[in-house]
């Protein structure tokens, strides 16, 4: 009887053991935590599918009438924190690809991991040729190799295409003030780095720069009311100086036109007069008037003879002439 009852209580003990394992795991699978982590997980892979289908032509056009990339619209929608989840992935991403430049040294890991690949194939196609006379790396060689489709090269060509211009395009509209707050913040940001680079290292510069450019927009659209109101404040502010100045300006350059008016036609005026004074003087005169023709009297011209002519006679002789 006690050799029969000892499996029996045996058998009840490991099933006992196992149900009590498998409510301890539907314990865990079905805990607070695990949901939540698994709520979690939902979210973010929901977020990184929205920010993923962001990439999309805007309808606004540049200041050119250009049209604009995909990549304004995932960017705009990366940066606006609309998808939470996703934004600190990509911070923290850009954050330890940073530190990994450097602090790791890649390009001597990656040669490492190669030459250790090629080893182990190369060791385990040997080994397998000279104890089972058959490579093991041949073993595990597909039977087609892998290679990237076209269509594949084509999406990846025009992705980075879009990339490129991306960045290209923002450059261009930042220099030329497209944007005024941007590019004043660009200016600045140009400014504080050509100081900091003399004592702050690239790596450095760049982390900064990807904090800023991350949590400046956070920042703005946590207190979107409270700076949207500061900022009309200075505007109007900025704008009533502004309209004093060009009125201040406006009555100052009336008061130089005029007074230039002024200045001009007395010295028009004076210069009408000296050109006249010199035309009415005597020397003037002299120079100009042209000379007299000289006075022509009756004994200037000879005598008329008073003889009058003879008329000589048919037949008769003429005199002959007396000679000298």
């Amino acid at each position: 009887m006690a050799d029969s009852s000892a499996p029996t209580a045996n058998g009840g003990s490991y099933d006992n053991l196992k149900d009590n394992a498998q409510s301890a795991y539907d314990q865990l699978a079905n805990g607070p935590v695990v949901q939540n982590v698994k709520e979690q997980g939902a979210k973010t892979s929901s977020e990184l599918s929205k920010l993923a289908n962001s990439k999309q032509t805007p309808s606004h056009t540049a200041a050119t009438g250009q049209p604009l990339t995909h990549y304004h619209s995932f960017f705009s929608e990366l940066l606006s924190w609309n998808n939470p989840r996703a934004s600190a992935i990509a911070y923290a991403s850009i954050v330890l690809s940073i530190f990994a430049a450097r602090y790791l040294d890649l390009p001597r890991y990656a040669l490492k991991l190669t030459w250790m690949a090629l080893g182990v194939t190369v060791l385990a196609e040997v080994a397998g040729k000279m104890i089972l006379n058959n490579g093991l790396a041949t073993q595990l060689r597909p039977r087609k190799y892998y290679t990237i489709p076209r269509e594949t090269v084509d999406a990846f060509i025009g992705d980075a295409h879009e990339f490129v211009n991306f960045f290209v395009i923002e450059s261009q509209r930042i220099l030329f003030a497209e944007n005024v707050t941007v590019s004043a913040a660009a200016a600045i940001g140009a400014f504080l780095s050509y100081f900091l680079v003399k004592i702050v290292p690239y790596w450095g510069l760049a982390l900064i720069a990807a904090t800023v450019i991350f949590f400046v927009p956070l920042i703005y659209v946590t207190n979107q009311e409270l700076i949207d109101h500061y900022l009309k404040e200075a505007g109007d502010v900025v704008n009533s100086q502004s309209e004093q100045l060009r009125q201040v300006a406006t009555k100052h350059t009336s008061q130089a036109a005029e007074l230039s008016k002024q200045y001009v036609g007395e010295y028009t005026h004076k210069a009408q007069e000296l050109i006249r004074g010199r035309s009415a003087s005597p020397e003037a005169t002299h120079k100009s008037a042209p000379p007299a023709a000289p006075a022509v009297h009756e004994s200037d011209f000879p005598n008329p003879p008073k003889e009058s002519f003879v008329t000589a006679e048919p037949g008769a002789k003429a005199e002959e002439p007396l000679l000298a």
